[in-house]
């Protein structure tokens, strides 16, 4: 059985569990649970130096001769066997015989532990793996005594003779991993674990983060350890170019130009395709992006934020069935859009405060009495109004965190926010620089499980990614306005990167360029979380949040701990 496939079914017996899944069961139930119930993967230099361990005894055909007819000695690759009475199918790296006798042999990647500290030299979630194996030829008719697991790291070959303690260890994961997937939250995470900093799952499990912030009004008294990536080695691409053809050649995109220019790219490389206007992309390098959950967003020519298409989303029906429950529940949205309107305009205050020379502090007093009030407000109508007069002080400051006005810059002159469509060029920075964002939080959200369309504040529409747009207040300030302040303040865009038409104003493709630019040199920025202490750049920062979100919708964590820089 491959990577990812789900677990056999019979058609008069419950599921059969893999023996691999029995083994990060007992490795961890909290792994087992996100992997395997909701779904959840991440590859990490582990995983993927795991798989190159495999590669070998993955090439086999998988045949095994039947139990009457063993010859004196052969070995097998890659063989599938199962007992539906211990509800177990298992497939093999490797079998030797000898005699009458299979041996099963199980490869890892890591070393064995020490004797004299572990039973028998071999770790207790590899030997109920190999264990469920040998059971599982027996079940099939073939003597069988005991196992190996082979470690690669120490090239240690360690016996593993499988009795009735072996069998009942067998059985009890097999009940306990069955009785877990009918659970609607995941087991509590590991505390201080050293497991935990080489798991592939940690930036989804986030298991001391969720720790820390299980108890009510939690302060951290020194940071995390931070156990997620700061950064994505991938990253996105933009195609604005009229005509232009993505497609796929083995295992690049290509980017195929109107004047028949061709630009590749490694598929392995790539977080998320961006196409703008007249850009076509090929059925078959859709069809890879999907199995590689790559997603591809389409704008318009002028930047504004059609949609995306991506994989089927499978992860963490949990997560959306809470997504639902909390939507459907006045009381319980309410919180959470208090948490995301309040740290909008904490934000807000933070960047006038560092930008402005000459801060008004009665504008900065009035922001932060405005997210306090935010923090209490009564309904969504209350929230709605405190969030409007915020909005009208911050962007009647947004003046003074330009830099000094000159003949070349005049044009970047702001008297106000205005949109659909944007009448200046600075409004029509901000205005793709929120579309930008939106791309960017819609994707965090769906890597956790969520709905995008289905909010707490934002109240839902046809074709609106109300929950894209909560989560994304917060951020406002911090990455599309920040963003847009660098592009003009270090003059990254200038008035000839614009177009004026019928009273409205549009980058042109240059301009869209340069911004775009200037947009992920912020989100790649790396910044210290403010509750857990360690640095990460900002979009994985997105993520974090929208797992958080997740924690919190579910019940895990207490409440929403908004991003609120300091």
């Amino acid at each position: 059985m491959a990577e990812g496939e789900p677990a056999q079914t019979q058609e008069d017996g419950p599921e059969l569990i893999q023996a691999r899944m029995l083994n990060e069961f007992v490795y961890c139930p909290r792994l087992y649970y996100l992997e395997h119930v909701a779904g959840e993967w991440e590859a990490s230099a582990d995983t993927v130096s795991g798989a190159r361990v495999h590669r070998r005894v993955d090439k086999g055909r998988g045949e095994l001769p039947p139990p009457d007819s063993v010859p004196g000695r052969f070995t097998s690759r890659s063989v599938m066997v199962a007992s539906p009475a211990l509800g177990v199918v298992a497939k093999t790296d490797l079998i030797e015989a000898d005699g009458n006798e299979v041996t099963p042999v199980d490869y890892k990647r890591g070393s064995a532990p020490d004797p004299a500290r572990v039973a028998g030299g071999v770790w207790p979630a590899d030997r109920v793996q190999v264990a469920a194996q040998v059971l599982a030829l027996r079940a099939e008719g073939y003597a069988c005594s005991g196992a190996v697991v082979y470690y690669a790291a120490s090239r240690t070959r360690v016996e593993v003779p499988v009795g009735e303690a072996e069998e009942a260890e067998v059985r009890w994961a097999v009940a306990e991993a069955r009785g877990l997937q009918t659970e609607a939250l995941p087991p509590s995470p590991l505390v201080d674990s050293p497991k935990c900093p080489r798991c592939s799952l940690a930036p989804i499990c986030l298991p001391d983060e969720t720790n820390a912030l299980r108890e009510p009004e939690a302060v951290l008294a020194a940071p995390l350890r931070r156990l997620i990536p700061p950064d994505d080695e991938r990253t996105p691409i933009y195609v604005q170019t009229p005509g232009s053809v993505l497609g796929k050649n083995g295992e690049q995109l290509e980017v195929r130009a109107h004047d028949g220019s061709k630009t590749a790219l490694r598929l392995s490389e790539i977080s998320h395709v961006n196409v703008f206007g007249a850009v076509q992309v090929t059925t078959g390098l859709i069809q890879d992006l999907c199995k590689r959950e790559i997603g591809v967003s389409f704008f318009s020519g002028g930047g504004w934020y059609y949609g995306a298409l991506g994989g089927v989303a499978t992860i963490n029906v949990q997560t959306r069935i809470a997504q639902f429950r909390v939507a459907s529940d006045p009381a319980a949205s309410l919180a959470l859009a208090r948490s995301f309107v309040a740290s909008k305009i904490l934000n807000s205050r933070a960047l006038v405060r560092r930008n402005a020379e000459q801060a008004d502090q009665a504008s900065l007093d009035k922001l932060k009495a405005l997210a306090d009030q935010a923090g209490g407000a009564q309904g969504l109508d209350e929230l709605l109004g405190i969030e409007g007069l915020a909005a009208r002080i911050y962007f009647g400051a947004f003046s003074q965190l330009l830099s000094p006005r000159t003949r070349e810059t005049a044009a970047f002159d702001f008297e106000g926010r205005n949109r659909r469509p944007p009448r200046d060029p600075l409004n029509a920075l901000l205005s793709f620089g929120y579309s930008l964002l939106l791309r960017d939080v819609r994707v965090a959200l769906i890597s956790a499980g969520f709905d995008p369309t289905v909010g707490f504040y934002h109240q839902p529409r046809p074709g609106r990614p109300a929950l894209a747009l909560d989560l994304m207040e917060e951020f406002r300030p911090l990455l599309a306005d920040s963003a847009v302040l660098s592009a003009v303040n270090t003059e990254v865009v200038t008035e000839a990167d614009f177009v004026r038409a019928a009273g409205a104003v549009n980058l042109t493709e240059k301009g869209r360029k340069a911004f775009t630019g200037a947009y992920e040199r912020r989100v790649r920025q790396e910044v210290t979380h403010p509750l857990f202490g360690y640095k990460l750049d900002y979009r994985r920062v997105l993520q974090v949040q929208a797992r958080l979100l997740a924690r919190a919708v579910t019940g895990e964590i207490p409440s929403y701990p908004g991003f609120q820089t300091r």
